[in-house]
């Protein structure tokens, strides 16, 4: 209140014992005050509830645009899985310490690239041993499917205590 009339504040009485109007304020100036005040007060409240519902719909459009990118997200790994290349052969045994261990190769790797061999020229497995023999000692870069992901392995044939350049056994895949 402008000048808090002698301590009159918001919900001090503004009659005396005997219910009379207090004499030692101006009961004008108290009034209009308290209803000012009350005016604000309440454009306060109205404005805080605008201010909630704003807040309630930006979070609500948060909330859908996350979802909405998650599901794009999905979509968008789904059609990757879809758009895996296709693979010809499998590997089915890896004897630990051979060339073929070491370069990370995995028993269930799905084979897509055998260095210069892929689903479209494969007929069987002697197109790997023909490319395995003319690449003793030189890396070869084969890509597998592993856990649905394509992977890419440098492996280099080569002799070692075992039999074979590679130490790892390879099946035809039937589709």
């Amino acid at each position: 209140l402008p000048s808090q009339q002698k301590g009159v504040g918001m919900h001090e009485p503004l009659v005396d014992a005997e219910g009379f109007p207090r004499a030692d304020i101006d009961l004008y100036q108290v009034r209009t005050a308290r209803h000012n005040i009350i005016c604000l007060q309440n454009d306060h409240k109205a404005l805080m509830k605008q201010v909630e519902e704003a807040l309630h719909k930006l979070h609500a459009r948060e909330k859908e645009k996350h979802a909405k990118d998650e599901a794009e997200a999905l979509a968008e790994a789904m059609s990757q899985n879809q758009s895996l290349p296709q693979a010809f052969a499998k590997v089915n045994a890896v004897t630990p310490g051979s060339p073929a261990s070491i370069s990370g190769l995995q028993v269930d790797d799905e084979i897509v690239e055998f260095g210069s061999v892929n689903v479209n020229n494969f007929q069987n497995l002697q197109n790997i041993a023909t490319v395995v023999q003319h690449s003793e000692g030189r890396p070869l870069s084969v890509t597998v499917i592993r856990g649905g992901r394509r992977v890419h392995v440098g492996l280099t044939p080569k002799r070692w205590a075992g039999k074979g350049l590679l130490g790892c056994n390879i099946i035809p895949l039937q589709r």
